[in-house]
């Protein structure tokens, strides 16, 4: 029998706490082993009324079991059958009676905890080592146990220290368009990445793969967009008729550009064109996302719905409804839409909508009269029919003022019961383009003065389809830099690609990899430093390492963030703001804002188009001017950014060289994804370098920098070659994109050579 207060008369107190307390604890005790060459027994005690306990717990056995140890879960109720030398984890609710386990067993107290934080202690009596995770609530024992997890599969038992973590943003989400139905689409349906997920949408197990993952990365909420969702989701009173059963999907042979404003998905060669993907009823929808969401609450992520306005999609006009501002009718089926969405699902956290993409001509106080009678009357109809229920309500500041936004929704502000968030734009489209953002500071003075409300931050990610991405630096400093008072937090997402189930793989697993899996790096690095901003490198590598034992997990975290570096280097100097006006996988654009028929982005784009505000990089023609004026610049020249470019490629290239994967398909294809970065990299950097040497030849007629800007514009088109062939190994071609429609890589390499032919070379590679 296990011997002192705390394995005896001290368990009967604590045990008899459970569910009664704020705090929730992990414990991992371990006992002196028998033999060196005898196993470790571990045994778990849970508190089965915790999911997410249950959840931290069955990585810490994986991870255990991983490391030689023999594991068996047990409850609380089979303590009597734990025996001298086996190792004990159990959850259950804190009390003084575990803080004083703790302290006469040696561990420090946990530190001062907020939600979602946890403590890890070890302390060692009488020959027991005791591991404890302290949480301060449900969450905190999740994210504790998922450390402890982690540190157990990189570093084993003696890697466990004592640690103190908050959350560093409270909110830490993903943004996700979602291809609900054809007839109820999202901003970006027209496109492969919505047509290939709809029915996945309607998956419980991608569903459940999706929000498992989510919790280990450290993400707490999903916000799924949507034109109109609710046909979809709700039954109306009032308007039952527009509920849609069934999921279905248009044949209809697809254009390639529709509009950036989500205005025309309804079009009558869409909807005449379905097929249906899934038979079901609008009852079992409803069940279905019930079950998301509750199982979601098991992992402390909670589901948000965002729309974009007015879209009336789904409704086909029924009841008079349309997409009018002043049209009675639709506002008050808007009204009740939303009052339903919370009366149908009680896990639904919140709601939020963006105004002004389909409302022509409305000025700022039509559309807040609009955005209030409709949404926010909705939600104070929900609040009203259950007092005591938390809300929360985000309201974009996109396309209206913020300050306009604060006055006109003041009862949501001031009402106990709902928490009113902005939503701001934070990086326009590409997160990946500097960690210093400079459009922010008026919408933060103006939020501060309307008492000092809070906002979450739209970090858009229209920069990273294809390759696994990496760069913990990067994301660590612009986590920092982040206003830090006005936050509540981020979520990170696209508008030009829905990250749901791969598609473009020429070597898919069966079933195909959800896109958070195959770039778990990417997300997790997000997740992860969202969550603790100072977690360093070091655990990053130990993760690396553990993954791909077979090469250096020091060298693959170097080569991998420096091949990364390629993407905020090169849209940092050539800034295209929007998702439409700058794809760099594709080096491509819509056809206007690259100023060429196809959208490529030809040298003389890149001429003209100016950097980022944020890099302090010079644009090629103030260069140019400086340059020929023999005036003193200041700031990061074209010349230093193509070195930069140069430095990162060549780095990632030289270590990459080094590498055997020996038959590990995921590094295989991960190695392949980091040279196709470099590749790229290679391949800018020289279009840089070649752009500025053309410019200067155009201001001084000389003929070396024409040479010159002739000699790199055909390296550019080597290293494009290199950089599509590389890719097309791995991923299929082209990809339609409902912002820059069709990249097609082989077709652009034609437009790659024409840059030599625009400098008044003669191309000499030839195109595949």
């Amino acid at each position: 029998m296990l011997k002192g207060d705390f394995m005896n008369g001290q368990y009967n107190r604590i045990f008899g706490t459970i569910g009664k307390r704020v705090f929730a604890i992990l414990i991992l005790c371990s006992f002196a082993i028998v033999s060196d060459l005898q196993a470790a027994s571990v045994s778990f005690l849970i508190d089965d009324k915790s999911p997410q306990a249950e959840f931290a717990a069955e990585d810490i056995q994986e991870a255990l079991r991983a490391m030689g140890h023999n594991v068996r879960q047990l409850r609380l109720t089979q303590l009597s059958r734990i025996t001298d030398g086996e190792r004990i984890v159990l959850s259950l609710s804190s009390s003084e009676d575990i803080i004083h386990a703790m302290q006469s067993e040696g561990a420090k107290p946990p530190g001062t905890l907020k939600s979602e934080g946890y403590s890890i202690r070890r302390s060692s009596n009488a020959g027991r080592t005791a591991y404890w995770v302290v949480g301060a609530d449900a969450g905190g024992v999740m994210y504790g146990g998922l450390e402890l997890a982690e540190v157990i599969r990189v570093n084993g038992l003696d890697g466990i220290k004592d640690v103190d973590h908050n959350p560093y943003m409270a909110m830490r989400g993903t943004k996700f368009n979602i291809p609900l139905d054809a007839r109820t689409p999202s901003y970006t349906d027209v496109c492969d990445a919505a047509q290939n997920n709809i029915a996945e949408m309607w998956s419980f197990e991608f569903w459940k793969d999706y929000i498992d993952n989510l919790a280990r990365y450290r993400y707490n909420y999903i916000s799924l967009w949507s034109l109109h969702p609710f046909p979809s989701l709700v039954k109306v009173p009032d308007y039952p008729d527009v509920a849609l059963d069934d999921v279905k999907r248009s044949t209809v042979q697809w254009k390639e550009y529709y509009s950036g404003n989500g205005i025309g998905f309804d079009d009558p060669e869409i909807l005449n064109n379905l097929e249906t993907l899934k038979k079901i009823t609008i009852d079992e929808k409803i069940a279905f996302w019930r079950k998301v969401m509750r199982y979601a609450k098991g992992r402390n992520i909670e589901f948000y719905f965002v729309t974009w306005n007015i879209f009336n999609n789904g409704t086909y006009g029924k009841y008079g409804i349309t997409d009018d501002i002043d049209n009675a009718t639709t506002i008050d089926y808007f009204r009740k839409s939303v009052k339903q969405m919370f009366l149908t699902y009680p896990d639904l956290a919140g709601i939020g909508l963006t105004t002004g993409e389909n409302m022509p001509k409305a000025t700022f106080q039509q559309k807040e009269d609009w955005a209030f009678k409709t949404y926010a009357q909705g939600v104070l109809d929900a609040a009203e029919a259950q007092p005591g229920r938390k809300f929360t309500f985000i309201h974009r500041q996109h396309q209206t003022g913020a300050k306009d936004i604060a006055r006109k929704f003041k009862p949501l502000i001031d009402h106990k019961d709902i928490e009113f968030i902005f939503s701001f734009k934070y990086a326009k489209a590409h997160v990946y383009s500097s960690t210093t953002q400079p459009y922010h500071p008026g919408f933060v003075k103006d939020i501060q003065s309307e008492g000092n409300l809070k906002t979450i931050w739209t970090l858009r990610n229209d920069d990273v389809y294809h390759f696994r991405w990496g760069a913990p630096d990067f994301v660590r400093e612009f986590i920092k830099n982040i206003p830090y008072d006005v936050s509540r937090g981020f979520y990170l997402g696209s508008d030009q690609y829905i990250w749901g189930r791969e598609f473009m793989s020429t070597e898919p697993e069966t079933p195909r990899q959800i896109e958070i899996v195959k770039h778990w790096y990417h997300w997790m690095i997000w997740g992860r430093l969202g969550y603790d901003p100072d977690l360093g490198n070091e655990r990053f590598i130990d993760i690396i390492q553990q993954r791909f034992p077979a090469i250096s997990g020091r060298d693959l975290f170097t080569a991998w963030q420096q091949a990364s570096m390629v993407y905020p280097m090169t849209t940092g100097f050539h800034w295209g703001s929007l998702d439409f006006q700058w794809y760099i996988e594709a080096c491509k654009s819509r056809p206007g804002p690259a100023q060429t028929p196809s959208g490529f982005h030809d040298v003389n784009r890149f001429i003209t188009l100016g950097p980022h505000g944020g890099t302090g990089n010079v644009s090629i023609p103030d260069y140019v001017k400086a340059v020929t004026e023999a005036k003193p610049l200041s700031g990061t020249t074209p010349i230093e950014v193509s070195n930069r470019i140069h430095s990162h490629a060549d780095k990632s290239l030289a270590i990459l060289d080094g590498f055997n994967h020996d038959g590990d398909k995921e590094l295989r294809l991960t190695l392949g994804d980091i040279r196709a970065m470099a590749y790229m990299g290679k391949y800018y950097a020289h279009k840089i370098r070649g752009a500025t040497e053309l410019a200067l030849f155009r201001e001084t007629r000389k003929k070396e920098h024409q040479n010159a800007a002739i000699k790199e514009l055909t390296s550019a088109a080597k290293f494009w070659r290199m950089y599509t062939s590389t890719a097309l190994s791995q991923y299929k071609n082209p990809l339609w994109t409902n912002r820059v429609g069709y990249c097609d890589w082989q077709a652009l390499s034609k437009e790659v050579l024409n840059d030599i032919k625009i400098a008044g070379g003669v191309p000499k590679v030839e195109s595949d």
